[in-house]
């Protein structure tokens, strides 16, 4: 992609609305722009990211035996009786009554409309187990949405949920789900936290939080330095790690994703049922897994940056490689400048060409804010001496390098990781 051709408004300066960290460096490295308080419009480098992010948990989700669907953000009210959510959650739900009269919300979780889907088409154990997954749109109405993407009205969620014929079943699908999440979260660059949490509304005795530490976040975790073990900030429990005695730290986190053994709390309520074995009915016991997608980008950039910008884990970049022709008047600069763009393409490697009539200065600033891989200039020792400058913007080494030996240099240099 041509710099030119797409979209990206970086920023010199820093919004004064942007509280935290990766607010200020989405909005500066030109990922998203707020339409109104808790609505983001993704643009080019952002959905990039975020199309990334959905690739690996897509990965992830097939490999551990769950399919994908995707159910209506567009739900009925009266399914939300039929559990109590709509008084549990009532004051984020955003509600209405259509031109018919029927009175209907948007979608905040959905639980309740995949249970219904299951208790129309699953009758037997022999249908069992079942894992479905869906990325999606979700909308809450938030008091006060804060630090863009992280808290917000509209936002991207994958939500996971298992159905079993027994408690067996349902822990080894949950131990699955646990698995898949740390892939997920360790291929996206994240260092994260797992601790027991409070079920809250969405019911069940067992949860698990995956946090990511950050200075802006919300949440506080108690968590041991020796044994990793991780849980909710409380006064009135002990600060002698249970597992190990070490003193436990205190530190702000963001959750990023939240697993439940929900058992029949929602298939009771809504009459999804099985016959066993034996011909007896009997409700279906459920799992629910999900993940904040548009959350994940402000959580990896919390942890990914530095005084320049933004610093992409190699997966998730929306480019691997970024071109920089310090003068594009200069038609020689430009031939080499296409031809190295040109060789990458076709060796599978996505690349950014920053085709802008700009100074230099610019062009790097903007290159380390926007925080690709790696880093290639091309000026006048290209066409001297025939190399090409590449730095790797996470350990900021430099290389001296031939064209035929660029594609090698960044497939295989463990500088971008």
């Amino acid at each position: 992609m041509f710099w030119t051709k797409t979209l990206i408004p970086t920023l010199k300066e820093t919004p004064q609305e942007a509280e935290s960290t990766s607010h200020q460096l989405m909005l500066r490295a030109g990922l998203v722009r707020m339409l109104v308080a808790g609505a983001y419009s993704y643009l080019p480098l952002g959905l990039r990211v975020l199309n990334n992010i959905e690739r690996i948990i897509r990965q992830e989700m097939n490999a551990a035996g769950a399919s994908e669907l995707l159910l209506p953000a567009l739900q009925p009210l009266e399914l939300w009786k039929q559990t109590g959510r709509d008084k549990d959650i009532g004051e984020v739900m955003i509600r209405f009554q259509d031109r018919r009269g029927r009175q209907m919300c948007l979608g905040p979780t959905h639980e309740e409309v995949i249970t219904d889907l299951v208790k129309n088409h699953v009758s037997s154990y022999k249908q069992l187990p079942l894992v479905l997954y869906q990325i999606q749109t979700k909308f809450r109405d938030e008091i006060r949405p804060r630090f863009g993407v992280v808290r917000a009205c509209e936002f991207i969620m994958k939500d996971a949920y298992s159905f079993d014929k027994d408690d067996v079943g349902l822990e080894k699908n949950y131990q699955g789900m646990l698995a898949a999440y740390k892939k997920i979260f360790t291929r996206c660059g994240l260092d994260f936290l797992v601790q027991e949490a409070d079920s809250g509304v969405m019911g069940g005795k067992v949860s698990h939080e995956f946090m990511v530490p950050a200075e802006s976040g919300e949440d506080i975790v108690l968590t041991c330095p020796a044994c990793k073990f991780a849980r909710a900030f409380s006064e009135e429990k002990s600060k002698a790690c249970p597992k190990c005695g070490a003193g436990l730290e205190k530190k702000n986190t963001v959750e990023i994703g939240h697993i439940f053994k929900l058992g029949t709390k929602y298939s009771a309520s809504l009459e999804a049922n099985f016959l066993d074995a034996k011909g007896k009915l009997n409700p279906v016991i459920m799992g629910c897994y999900g993940i904040g997608v548009s959350r994940m980008i402000a959580a990896v950039v919390e942890q990914n940056n530095d005084a320049s910008g933004i610093i992409w884990p190699e997966e998730i970049a929306p480019y691997q490689a970024i071109i920089l022709p310090l003068d594009v008047a200069d038609n020689a600069v430009m031939e080499i400048a296409n031809r190295i763009y040109n060789l990458l393409i076709s060796n599978g490697i996505e690349v950014l060409l920053d085709d802008r009539d700009e100074r230099p200065g610019v062009k790097f600033k903007d290159a380390d804010l926007i925080g690709i891989p790696a880093v290639i200039t091309i000026g006048k020792k290209a066409i001297q001496e025939k190399k090409l400058e590449l730095k790797f913007r996470r350990s900021q080494e430099t290389l001296m390098v031939s064209e035929e030996d660029v594609v090698n240099k960044i497939k295989n240099s463990k500088l971008t990781k």
